[in-house]
């Protein structure tokens, strides 16, 4: 008896080559990862770590739109390196370096003086006077002012209100000296800013229930010193000291329902009323000299 060979089973019809998927971003790339939001595959170049697997650009800047992002204790940006403060440090000393090199040109350009103000127009001078100094002992204690209780303001504050401040509470300082200095007379330094940043300084100390006596006591003996010592503009000092004081309770203690808008119809209003009180005196002191 013969025995048949089993049958061999028929051809199975070939598998098609299966293709390798390519990043939905770059179509050159091959890849086998895939998103684990949207499930599109990416190369290594779009991967962005999560917390299970990969994800794409587009998903991952989708989520972040559900973060609030952190804010300083009064709303603005948060800060990690105080870049105002170090950016007018710097442009300070330089400005201190060219007074040095062409002496009395810069000064006289740059000081505040009622009568250029008010004569011929020159109202940067409310602004510039903050940039040139009277000596070296001038300039060293305004910048070691500044570099004290600048950074704490502005990791308060956030950069822009931060800058807002020192300006406003500078040009606070020459406003009074516009009104209360003789319009000869010429004043120099950043005195008014830095007197605005004490002041701010010792609002924000209250607004945060901190020990503020050390502030007190800080603005209480520069105080005393403008007015006991000669050459001296007090005015400068006690404008700026009232300016900044006052913006920063504006911004401090501002509502916080829409506490952004209130600070800056704050900071709009300021201006507004230092502009006001510059062209009436303005227009004063030119009909005084008329």
């Amino acid at each position: 008896m013969t025995s048949q060979p089993p049958p061999s089973p028929p051809p199975q019809p070939e598998q098609p080559e299966q293709a390798v998927p390519t990043c939905y971003r770059h179509p050159d790339k091959e890849t086998w990862v895939r998103c684990q939001r949207c499930e599109r595959p990416i190369c290594p170049d779009c991967m962005r770590d999560a917390s299970v697997g990969f994800q794409c650009p587009e998903c991952v800047a989708d989520g972040n739109k559900g973060i609030r992002q952190a804010r300083s204790a009064f709303g603005g940006n948060l800060v990690r390196t105080p870049i105002v403060t170090y950016t007018i440090l710097v442009v300070t000393l330089l400005v201190y370096g060219a007074q040095y090199l062409l002496g009395n040109e810069v000064t006289s350009t740059l000081a505040m003086q009622p009568f250029s103000v008010a004569a011929f127009g020159e109202y940067y001078r409310l602004f510039t006077v903050a940039l040139v100094h009277g000596g070296i002992f001038h300039i060293l204690f305004n910048c070691w002012a500044l570099w004290v209780v600048g950074p704490y303001l502005e990791r308060s504050f956030g950069h822009v209100r931060y800058l807002a401040l020192y300006v406003i509470s500078a040009i606070g300082g020459s406003v009074l000296s516009l009104w209360a200095d003789s319009p000869g007379a010429a004043s120099v330094g950043a005195s008014g800013a830095i007197f605005g940043l004490f002041g701010a300084t010792f609002v924000v100390g209250r607004r945060l229930n901190l020990d503020v006596r050390y502030v007190a006591g800080l603005i209480a003996i520069n105080l005393v010193l403008t007015f006991v010592l000669s050459n001296i503009s007090w005015t400068g000092h006690v404008g700026g000291l009232v300016t900044g004081s006052l913006l920063a309770g504006a911004l401090a203690y501002a509502p916080s329902n829409n506490r952004t808008l209130w600070q800056v119809l704050a900071i709009v209003g300021a201006v507004v009323v230092l502009a006001v009180l510059v062209m009436i005196r303005a227009s004063a002191i030119v009909a005084m000299l008329s």
